[in-house]
């Protein structure tokens, strides 16, 4: 009874998941974050840097839109991120052996932390 009612629980939760994904994914394909609301980085708010997504909520909108020079240039680590997520989702972990090695998820988090000081160091 308990397994079933967790199996329950996780199938709602990956329901309201993919709703409000797909929510985001409508607001930002039809409202440009640089004129419409739009959530601001709290840390870029406290420190003044960026951290390394910001720029996201931009660089998807011009994905969107094909913009794909402007998606670089709002954040360049943008389009790395979305094939890893997508390698992530769409591969078993049976057959991506690669993606669930200690030394790859390390290598993923060294690569995010170089990222965030990179582009605060060089203003990019």
């Amino acid at each position: 009874m308990v397994l079933a009612d967790a199996h329950r629980l996780l199938r709602i939760l990956t329901v309201v998941a993919a709703v409000g994904i797909i929510a985001v994914v409508v607001y930002l394909a039809t409202h440009n974050p640089e004129s419409a609301p739009a959530l601001r980085c709290p840390f870029k708010a406290l420190t003044g840097y960026d951290c390394p997504g910001c720029g996201t909520q931009r660089a998807v909108h011009a994905l969107f839109h094909a913009d794909f020079a402007a998606a670089w240039r709002y954040n360049a680590a943008l389009v790395p991120a979305l094939v890893l997520a997508l390698a992530y989702i769409v591969v078993p972990p049976r057959h991506a052996s690669l993606l669930y090695r200690p030394g790859f998820n390390a290598g993923v988090a060294i690569a995010i932390v170089a990222w965030w000081i990179l582009r605060n160091l060089l203003s990019i």
